[in-house]
């Protein structure tokens, strides 16, 4: 589906990319981590057809530069940092479903299903609406169309832990139709979404590797979390994750794929916690 055959990318004499070769095959879930400076989003954006390269990139068959924009027709893309569009909402929608042949109100709909009121939002100007909306918006865009690779960088970065668990319910819809590259800098924030590891440094491939594919999507865990005292700021913390307290304990639900980035906030605290005790809730579970 995807191949890049020696891919070089070079900025004003100094070297990005240096000779990528990877190939990406349907229903491969990768994730593209590195440190910031490693060369993941360079990659995307020769992906994506934005950039010159040296070297070949091949989707589907097709050249991002020569045929983008019936590449781009196949792609979903949810962008690290929202581009600063002045069009309005409404406006937004409209014009990327006209682009990609697609159903303006698919995409509303998975914006509302991830938490966007949409009746507040559809006359705002994009660049004027918080991160979160504007996360949930682009998300909308992606998703909300027939695709046959998503490209995410960075996509739950802004979002609540509520519209996470949606997000990977919307994704868990898609594991048999598309491929998927999911970037960030950090594996733990990626780990539980993917089957293939793909680690940049200095523009080279360090590390290629297939992983277990075995955490659902969909599931959701039970947490229950005993403290040795009171703590205002682990409230507070606790709190955007939507846990309540019950004769001193503190209760609440965890999103699986989740699991790793709730015990890196929970390791903050990691002196005043007595114990944790997380269990798959089989109730909510869907298979």
């Amino acid at each position: 589906m995807i191949e890049l055959k020696s891919l070089k990318k070079t900025f004003r004499k100094t070297p990005i990319l240096r000779g990528i070769n990877l190939e990406l095959g349907h229903g491969d879930r990768m994730a593209l981590v590195g440190s910031n400076g490693a060369g993941k989003t360079t990659l995307i954006r020769c992906l994506l057809g934005q950039y010159t390269f040296e070297g070949e990139v091949l989707i589907n068959d097709l050249s991002p530069r020569k045929r983008r924009r019936d590449v781009l027709k196949r792609i979903g893309f949810v962008p690290q940092l929202p581009p600063p569009l002045k069009m309005s909402v409404s406006q937004l929608i409209h014009f990327a479903a006209d682009l990609c042949n697609a159903d303006p109100e698919q995409m509303f709909s998975v914006a509302r299903k991830l938490g966007l009121r949409i009746s507040e939002v559809r006359n705002r100007i994009f660049v004027k609406l918080s991160g979160g909306e504007k996360q949930k918006l682009l998300i909308g865009i992606a998703l909300g169309r027939d695709t046959d690779l998503l490209i995410l960088d960075e996509p739950a970065a802004n979002l609540d832990p509520e519209a996470r668990q949606v997000f990977f319910n919307l994704l868990a819809e898609r594991l048999n139709r598309v491929s998927m590259i999911i970037s960030s800098h950090r594996l733990d924030e990626v780990a539980a979404l993917v089957n293939r590891v793909v680690e940049l440094d200095l523009g080279q491939i360090v590390l290629d590797d297939h992983v277990d594919d075995v955490v659902d999507l969909n599931s959701i865990l039970n947490c229950t979390i005993n403290l040795s005292q009171d703590n205002e700021a682990f409230a507070k913390t606790i709190d955007e994750w939507g846990f309540t307290q019950t004769n001193g304990q503190w209760q609440g639900q965890v999103a699986g794929p989740d699991r790793l980035r709730f015990l890196g906030v929970l390791s903050r605290y990691a002196g005043l916690i007595k114990g944790i005790e997380m269990k798959e809730d089989d109730n909510e579970h869907n298979t």
